[in-house]
Order: structure tokens, then C-alpha cells, then sequence
């Protein structure tokens, strides 16, 4: 119970997994070498700022699709289902939505199997729908989403 509360009270570098740091020479010494990742370039661990503005384009555009079925009317809650579509079906069988290919980065299974595949995708995109998973993330910039599906977004 003490390692728990201690995790949380003592900040986030607290939590890292055994092993892992950022900074005091005992462990990790960039995002993604646990996970046999380069430190930059192509396959490296994509930036938080990069994946943000991705899945922003995703919603974009997943509201206009929307609105293309339900025009006049706004599409509402129809612009969910569309992103969830795109999302799933994108990752599961390209490795990127749209958003990932305008920002050069794709989701990878971190086994090293070349396809996603539907399972992981639509349980990765059910994860970030629910908002929470796709904020919180370990030393490696995966966030709870990736860690659920086993999978990691890198730069392409």
C-alpha cells in the first residue's frame, strides 16, 4: 500500500517502471530504448505534440465526413462513429490515419509484426475514445491505449 501511495506522492519519475529513467544515468536514456527503439529519426518514438495535432486532423476530418452524410444538419454524435471507422480500420490494415501520414508517424506493433490488425485497433481506438488512456503515459511515451494494444506510434 506504501508503494502505491508512495508512487503517486512522490511525482512521476516515482512511477517509472523498474529500471527506467529519464535522466540519472541508472536506466532508459531516451524515450523508446526499452523497446529496442533509435534514439531519433525514422522509428523513433513520435513526439506528444505531433500526435496531438494528428489526432486533431483525425477529428477534422471524421466531422466532415459526417457532415457529408447528415447535410443539412450538423452531424452530431455521427462524427464519432466516423472517427471511430476511420481510426480502426486506417490502423488496423495501413498502420496510420490520415492524420499519422499528414505528420509522418504510424502505429507499430511493438512484437514487430508488420499489421496491426483489427482486435488491437478497434480495442487502441475504443481506449482513446474514452479520453483518459490517451493521456497518460511511461517513460517510453507510450500511453495507456498503446500499452493495453501493444503498440507503439513512431515517427515514419
Amino acid at each position: 500500500m506504501s508503494r502505491w501511495t508512495g508512487s503517486w506522492l512522490s511525482g512521476p519519475r516515482a512511477a517509472l517502471e523498474p529500471g527506467a529513467d529519464s535522466g540519472d544515468g541508472t536506466g532508459q536514456r531516451w524515450k523508446g530504448e526499452r523497446l529496442g527503439l533509435p534514439e531519433s529519426g525514422p522509428g523513433s518514438i513520435a513526439p506528444t505534440g505531433r500526435r496531438a495535432l494528428a489526432i486533431l486532423v483525425d477529428f477534422l476530418l471524421s466531422a466532415g465526413v459526417a457532415g457529408l452524410f447528415t447535410y443539412p444538419e450538423l452531424p452530431r454524435n455521427w462524427s464519432l462513429l466516423a472517427w471511430f471507422a476511420i481510426t480502426t480500420i486506417a490502423v488496423a490494415f495501413f498502420g496510420f490515419t490520415p492524420g499519422h501520414a499528414l505528420f509522418r508517424l504510424r502505429v507499430a506493433r511493438v512484437d514487430g509484426v508488420a499489421l496491426v490488425g483489427l482486435p488491437r485497433a478497434a480495442l487502441r481506438t475504443a481506449l482513446i475514445f474514452l479520453v483518459i488512456p490517451a493521456v497518460v503515459w511511461d517513460a517510453d511515451g507510450r500511453c495507456l491505449h498503446d500499452k493495453a494494444s501493444r503498440t507503439v506510434v513512431v515517427r515514419m
